[in-house]
């Protein structure tokens, strides 16, 4: 370490100096800091989550976000407020991401019930042409993107559990998904106009 430079290692630093010894790229004060704060992240997430395994996922993503561009800035406030804040937010957006996901493949699922009634046929032949199209959709995924979906939503595995059904590193798993979701998105996108 140069002279000048905060000393990370110090437990009794303040988040400020680890904050900056961080930014100028001393990866210890981002030990510093999780050992700090992780158990508020994790907490958090625990709670809007309810899954232990998107708690440490999310817990992880959170703090490499730090490293790689976060837009803390210590003049606005805590790094714990930020973190409280960041991992709050974050938390939901996954809840309504992985609500959403589950309702596109729960009317995809053969059998699904339909919530027309009989008195409104044109209903019934819109759901019908909207599940045709996802499935058209579906069907232009790559094989890897179908069969992680799948997994998730039909099967309702952790991207975890498919890490390790698919001997795959997790990051991989994450990619495949976000990708077929967005290219289901932008497929479907096309259709539609």
């Amino acid at each position: 370490m140069s002279i000048g430079q905060p000393d990370p290692s110090n437990h009794h630093s303040s988040d400020a100096v680890l904050w900056s010894a961080l930014k100028a790229g001393n990866t210890e004060a981002l030990g510093a800091l999780y050992d700090r704060h992780a158990s508020l992240v994790y907490g958090l997430a625990i709670k809007v989550l309810g899954s232990a395994q998107e708690a440490e996922d999310l817990t992880q993503d959170i703090f490499l976000s730090l490293v790689q561009q976060s837009s803390y800035n210590p003049s606005r406030g805590s790094l714990r407020t930020y973190l409280g804040i960041v991992t709050r937010s974050r938390a939901i957006d996954l809840l309504r991401s992985r609500k959403t996901s589950r309702n596109v493949v729960d009317r995809l699922k053969p059998g699904a019930s339909s919530s027309t009634s009989a008195d409104a046929p044109s209903d019934f032949a819109f759901q019908q042409e909207q599940t045709q199209m996802m499935q058209q959709a579906l069907a232009e995924l790559s094989k890897e993107q179908r069969q992680v979906l799948h997994m998730a939503y039909y099967e309702g595995l952790t991207q975890a559990t498919i890490s390790e059904r698919l001997s795959l590193p997790l990051g991989t798993v994450k990619a495949r998904a976000r990708r077929g979701l967005l290219k289901l998105r932008q497929i479907l996108y096309k259709a539609g106009e």
